[in-house]
């Protein structure tokens, strides 16, 4: 029997050498290079047990073919009757694809892919768990109030074979593995959720889905650092990459595509966490808008846009003095350089001395923003701070701010307006230059458009 060989790949790009190295020479990571053995034997037991028949009848139809007689119509989705899950994934589930979706313990994945798949009438789907009990399982069903289905058939196994053997005998729909870390093959020397053992299990799990069209979605683990645990090259193998993120301390779940092949990574959804399981949030800005912050200072409001979702959002800032001499910069949920870039233009530009202070940001509700148009809120709620003056009730804001202290345009500004003339705003701020074809008569709301920060901060405090 040839021996083993023996490789060292890095777990957190995916970068393999032959023998061990300190430093990464591709992602510049220290003591990421974890040992794996590859077997000599082509295809593993795993791959062979998962529907043999099916792979080797795809193999003999596949041949070159010419880029126009290639077939451009779309493959009908699968709905997962779920609005918000729809939505991140571009339309719902593609045949055939793999699907990763990740979070902290305890964030809400086993329960949202559980209530999901409870919901989908008429498809056969096998629900793989390996790190809890199908009594476990029974009690969740009841707790989120769904378990009438017939559809869904519970396995609770963690050996990779004996779940391809199962896959064969139930013939499903959809795959669902919980998680990818608790899967192990015969194949490969090593424990559960080890480099080898994840990158092996995940690699048959591609070539199953690829050659029977069944979707598979892996449920992963977040690691200390906030990144998918395993190689980074799980995320290379999979189609879609969702990550279910929030506060445990809020009652608000993002849905976020970091990488999906068949749809727009910049799609968000939202989810309410209850008693009785999550339920879908379609207008969130009633929900992160508080009503009791009349009369306070350090909160304004931005009108944000993630995906081609609208939704307004309270930015809260508290400014005071440095009390150890070394000043604190603090951001929850808004990018931390870009805070210190803001600081700068606010100093630089308008002239308000902020060395000798400390400034503490955050999002409310949890959220975590990228949208440009933040800037012009988090100068103002900053400022607000500062002075201890309160921003007028019905104001909102939006628009990036350069270097130079001008107010840059924002994409999609009628939609930025349209959804605070729904909510009941009567002013808002928006860069000069996308008033160009702007009618600003069909809203009731009024506008301001400011060319420069000075003049937005003039229109806020006089």
């Amino acid at each position: 029997m040839a021996k083993d060989k023996i490789a060292y790949v890095c777990s957190n790009c995916g970068q393999e050498s032959s023998k061990w190295i300190g430093k990464c020479p591709s992602c510049g990571q220290w003591n990421t290079f974890k040992e794996i053995r590859i077997s000599n034997d082509t295809g593993t037991q795993a791959a062979r047990s998962a529907g043999t028949a099916l792979r080797a009848q795809a193999q003999q139809k596949n041949r070159p073919m010419r880029l126009k007689e290639i077939s451009s119509k779309d493959e009908p989705r699968i709905d997962t009757n779920d609005a918000e899950l729809n939505r991140v994934l571009g339309g719902g589930l593609v045949p055939g694809s793999i699907v990763l979706l990740g979070g902290e313990p305890g964030i809400g994945k086993s329960t949202l892919t559980l209530q999901t798949v409870l919901r989908m009438q008429g498809r056969k789907i096998l629900y793989v768990s390996g790190e809890e009990s199908a009594h476990q399982l029974k009690m969740r069903s009841e707790r989120i109030e769904h378990t009438e289905s017939d559809d869904v058939m519970i396995l609770c196994e963690t050996s990779l074979e004996s779940i391809f053997s199962h896959i064969k005998d139930v013939q499903p729909d959809i795959v669902i593995i919980d998680s990818i870390q608790t899967i192990s093959t015969e194949d490969v020397d090593s424990s559960p959720g080890s480099v080898s053992q994840v990158r092996e299990c995940a690699s048959a799990l591609l070539r199953f889905a690829k050659t029977s069209t069944i979707p598979v979605i892996l449920i992963g683990h977040i690691n200390k650092e906030g990144t998918l645990a395993g190689p980074k090259i799980l995320e290379h193998i999979v189609d879609t990459v969702i990550q279910f993120e929030g506060d445990q301390h809020y009652m608000y779940r993002i849905l976020r595509s970091i990488k999906n092949r068949f749809g727009s990574t910049s799609e968000l959804g939202i989810y309410e966490m209850q008693q009785n399981g999550l339920r879908q949030v379609s207008n969130p800005s009633e929900l992160l808008l508080t009503q009791d912050h009349e009369g306070l200072s350090g909160v304004a409001i931005s009108s944000a846009i993630e995906g081609v979702r609208p939704f307004l959002v309270e930015t809260q800032a508290l400014v005071s003095s440095a009390a150890y001499g070394t000043p604190q910069r603090s951001a929850t949920g808004f990018e931390q350089r870009r805070l210190n870039m803001l600081l700068a233009v606010l100093e630089k530009r308008v002239g308000f001395k902020l060395m000798q202070k400390d400034v503490f940001l955050n999002i409310a509700g949890g959220l975590r923003v990228t949208d440009l148009a933040m800037d012009l809120s988090v100068i103002a709620a900053v400022l607000s701070s500062n002075v201890d003056t309160p921003i007028e009730a019905g104001w909102c804001m939006a628009g990036e701010v350069g270097l130079s202290g001008e107010v840059r345009p924002v994409s999609r500004i009628e939609q930025r307006i349209a959804e605070a003339e729904k909510l009941g705003f009567s002013h808002i701020i928006i860069p000069r230059y996308n008033l160009q074809g702007v009618t600003s008569k069909k809203y009731k709301i009024l506008l301001h458009p400011v060319r420069k920060v000075e003049e937005a901060l003039r229109e806020l405090f006089g």
